[in-house]
């Protein structure tokens, strides 16, 4: 279940890897902004659900709990995603307060990276067999 679980969160980054290029690819299309992210929107949306199914698994694995609190750290940062672009549509369109506040969307994407990323990294590691141990033998 613990290679389930690392390899739930390998896939997690991936995908954190993927919204960031449909958010550049929608920052540079040319058709209507609502119509060039929607494809970002939509991965976010997957990206929060499936953050939460890597938690459940990571819980159901024994994995160690701050690595689960890591794992719904992401589910958490996505929700801030939300509530960023929330906010800052609430600005008037083009007003500098609002392009401040939506510029703080990229710096929590970037903490969603750091966290999955590390999740993923640390989950690697208690997989792996232990050094010095014959190649064959399971990890626990």
């Amino acid at each position: 279940m613990r290679r389930v679980f690392a390899l739930l969160a390998s896939v997690l980054v991936l995908a954190v890897v993927a919204q960031f290029f449909l958010a550049a690819s929608g920052a540079f299309d040319t058709a209507p902004a609502d119509e060039s992210f929607r494809p970002h929107r939509a991965l976010g949306y997957a990206i929060l659900l499936f953050s939460l199914l890597v938690t459940v698994v990571g819980a159901l694995a024994r994995m160690p709990g701050r690595l689960i609190g890591m794992t719904a750290l992401v589910a958490g940062l996505v929700v801030v995603q939300g509530l960023i672009r929330t906010v800052a549509a609430a600005f008037d369109d083009g007003s500098t307060a609002g392009t401040l506040v939506f510029g703080l969307h990229a710096v929590n994407a970037l903490a969603i990276m750091a966290v999955s990323g590390n999740v993923a990294r640390r989950a690697r590691m208690l997989v792996r067999p232990p050094a010095g141990s014959p190649a064959g033998s399971p990890a626990s």
